[in-house]
């Protein structure tokens, strides 16, 4: 029973994390595909590139509701000791929201949905990661480096802050994720060209 539970909560998980609301929204507003715009991302970075600051600021809110809603109702309906059921939900949310099954597995980076899910499973850590990226984005002019420094730092804080052990490994696991994922933006870091914001 606890592997079709497992099962349940992987494949909810995935399809929501597979709704690009970046795409989405772009595709509305102006009949673009985000996807063939700028660095082909659908994370909220890219539509700030089609739509400005304002829209970048609520992609990046949806993102993150989205990441932790799975997680949300997890631990609301099927609460366990280890929080196996969460570490799932959460580690298929990103995997939705970078690899969607609706836009060909091309999707976003999983930063905003990946502090979601972190989030949902410790709000101070969550926070605290919130606000290390905002700082460094904004001393240094780039997200890439804010995100990758704010992820690699979460499962620091979840073993501090005594958090079970699964979501620890989870964080870990999100970090080497999303650092993978910012390859090709840590090439342009290391060169200097990088694109700041502006």
């Amino acid at each position: 029973m606890e592997l079709v539970y497992i099962l349940i909560v992987a494949t909810i998980a995935y399809l929501i994390g597979s709704i690009s609301t970046g795409y989405l929204i772009v595709k509305i507003k102006t009949g673009q595909d985000i996807r063939e715009v700028g660095s082909g991302s659908t994370g909220a970075t890219n539509v700030k590139r089609v739509l400005g600051k304002k829209w970048f600021f609520i992609v990046l809110l949806l993102d993150a509701i989205k990441g932790a809603l799975p997680v949300v109702l997890v631990k609301m309906f099927l609460p366990d000791v280890y929080g196996i059921y969460a570490v799932v939900a959460a580690v298929m949310v990103i995997v939705g929201h970078s690899k969607p099954i609706f836009l060909q597995f091309k999707g976003g980076k999983s930063v905003a949905s990946g502090v979601g899910t972190i989030l949902a499973l410790n709000p101070i850590v969550g926070a605290l990661i919130a606000v290390v990226w905002a700082i460094i984005t904004y001393v240094s002019k780039y997200v890439s480096l804010g995100s990758i420094i704010a992820l690699i730092l979460s499962p620091i804080l979840m073993f501090v802050f005594k958090n079970p052990i699964g979501y620890v490994v989870y964080c870990l696991i999100a970090a080497i994720y999303i650092v993978y994922l910012h390859r090709e933006n840590i090439k342009r870091l290391l060169k200097g060209e990088e694109n700041k914001v502006r």
